[in-house]
């Protein structure tokens, strides 16, 4: 068998496991380094604020914080789509990698010093949300829109939202670890959960090994080489809406949610751990079914019309009595309101044109970045002043008039292939 046969075999294999029918696969490390991601992803947004209070800081800082990561995020977002082109996409995702092992050692290191955390959370990718906010979101889209095509691309695009899903809830069963570890070896709390910041970082290597293999040439571009031409009218627009939404998410990010339910009710950090599981699992489960609710009743309306259940959701549970009423009406929220993530990024693909793809990417994402930004601060300031109910009611409220007003502004709009 010549050198590398069974590499290739491997690699082979499993682009027949994840990759739709009819997509490049030089998508595939794109696929799987989203998996590694949305995995240490999904248990730091619940173990953050954990980690910060054992760190000996308030609920206000949990929100300082993680305002400042998704601050830092958009800025990093906005100088990809100001400056990338004058470099590959790859290079910006390597770069991007190595800037998590950063983040991670960073965290473990300097958790005693609010300052430095700030810092660290500024530059770093650290993600408190339940869905990706980062600089690597539309250097892989633009990437993963010119490997498929048509139904092929929502199919992928699904593919990889259903993977961020799984792994992160995955990622969520993780943080028993550190109280785990700090019960049967005897190991100290706070030292526990600085290992996961470390395993945090040590993924952040492993995602730029799959970077590397990613070819130099891509059918995308280096990156938004091409500004916005006759799709400008419409990208504006959606950038706009899109902020509405993310503004609104902003207030319920995983690790303040997490927050939420430890005080709330009280639940321990492994109790959380597994809610964020089983979310996590619903979450995926819609978004697999997407592209075929799409495929019946369209992008848009799919969009809308399973959000805006999901968002009434949110609202009731901020209002429930008690807690098996007020997570089954979460539960039913997860399995609703993630299905418009691939189908809003196979939307935003579809209607523009195939050269301006890139700088849509990095237009739409960027607003959302920066109002995703402001809230967790909002958020982590009302909890800290008793109004527990107040960030999830301002969250489902502010949603449900994104849904009518994305309805009423692009239902005239058709997409194209």
């Amino acid at each position: 068998m010549p050198a590398g046969a069974p590499d290739l075999s491997l690699r082979a294999a499993a682009a027949r496991l994840l990759l739709p029918a009819g997509v490049d696969p030089d998508a595939l490390p794109l696929l799987v380094a989203r998996a590694l991601r949305a995995f240490a992803d999904g248990y730091m947004a619940v173990l953050l604020p954990a980690f910060l209070l054992a760190a000996g800081w308030g609920t206000q800082e949990v929100g300082v914080i993680a305002t400042t990561t998704m601050i830092g995020s958009a800025m990093a977002t906005l100088a990809v789509g100001a400056w990338g082109h004058r470099f590959h996409s790859r290079s910006l995702l390597r770069g991007a990698a190595l800037l998590m092992a950063a983040t991670g050692v960073g965290f473990a290191t300097w958790s005693s010093s609010f300052l430095a955390l700030l810092v660290v959370a500024l530059v770093g990718t650290l993600n408190p949300s339940s869905g990706d906010v980062s600089v690597f979101l539309p250097l892989e889209h633009a990437r993963l829109s010119a490997a498929a095509a048509g139904q092929a691309r929502t199919t992928l695009f699904a593919r990889y939202s259903v993977l961020g899903a799984l792994s992160a809830a995955a990622g969520a069963l993780a943080v028993g670890v550190p109280d785990w570890l700090a019960g049967q070896a005897s190991i100290p709390r706070l030292t526990a959960l600085r290992a996961m910041f470390v395993l945090y970082g040590a993924i952040g290597l492993v995602v730029w090994w799959l970077y590397r293999r990613l070819p130099q040439a891509a059918a995308a571009g280096p990156g938004p080489a091409v500004p916005l031409g006759p799709s400008r009218g419409v990208v504006v627009r959606l950038a706009a809406l899109f902020s509405v939404d993310a503004f609104a998410g902003g207030l319920v990010v995983n690790s303040l949610l997490a927050l939420w339910l430890l005080q709330r009710f009280g639940l321990s950090l492994t109790q959380a751990g597994s809610f964020f599981f089983l979310s996590g699992l619903l979450s995926a489960a819609s978004q697999l079914a997407a592209p075929l609710v799409a495929q019946r009743i369209g992008l848009l309306n799919t969009m809308v019309f399973t959000h805006l259940p999901a968002n009434v959701c949110l609202v009731l549970a901020a209002l429930a009595p008690n807690l098996p009423l007020a997570l089954g009406l979460l539960f039913v929220r997860s399995a609703l309101s993630q299905m418009d993530v691939p189908t809003r990024t196979a939307y935003v693909m579809a209607i523009v044109t195939p050269a301006e793809r890139p700088a849509a990417s990095s237009f739409t994402a960027v607003p959302r970045s920066l109002a995703a930004a402001l809230s967790p601060m909002l958020s982590g300031a009302l909890l800290s002043a008793g109004f527990i109910a107040a960030p999830l009611v301002a969250c489902g409220v502010l949603k449900i008039g994104y849904d009518l007003a994305l309805w009423r502004a692009m239902r005239s709009e058709k997409p194209g292939s």
